[in-house]
């Protein structure tokens, strides 16, 4: 494996598998790309034309990417970083087509089916869309993460 694209939002789940992806690049000596998606905000408020410029992408990345990035240095992982705006499956698929990414590593917050039916999974639709193998990995409530699905 070369590279890893790991998707953060910073989520506790996420954190666990930026850990998990670190440390699969750390045994195979592969780079790790952290991508953040900033989601739209709801459509329906936006002005006609309203758009997020990339002057404002730079100035949300957060502190998703930031604390990925100090665990990558701890790790000596050779990490990139970017964010970009859209809706969340949808760019992580792009993007790990874009820099050919040999996995896809995301968390899940194990909502269940009827959850994740009614309020979407961004893990699911990576999984379903995804043409490469995706590591989902759900967050356990004793604090370890453990490999939900790798497809």
């Amino acid at each position: 494996m070369r590279k890893i694209l790991i998707a953060t939002d910073g989520s506790p789940e996420a954190r666990e598998a930026v850990r998990y992806g670190l440390e699969l690049a750390v045994e195979d000596e592969a780079a790790v790309t952290l991508l953040q998606v900033i989601p739209p905000t709801d459509w329906t408020k936006l002005e006609y034309g309203a758009l997020i410029r990339p002057e404002e992408l730079r100035l949300r990345r957060g502190f998703a990417l930031a604390e990925a990035e100090q665990l990558g240095a701890e790790h000596g992982v050779s990490v990139t970083s970017d964010v970009v705006a859209g809706i969340p499956a949808d760019e992580i698929v792009t993007y790990a087509d874009s820099i050919d990414a040999d996995l896809i590593v995301i968390g899940s917050r194990g909502r269940g089916a009827v959850a994740s039916a009614l309020l979407g999974s961004v893990s699911r639709a990576v999984v379903q869309h995804a043409r490469r193998p995706v590591l989902v990995l759900r967050g356990m409530r004793l604090g370890v993460a453990k490999p939900l699905a790798t497809v």
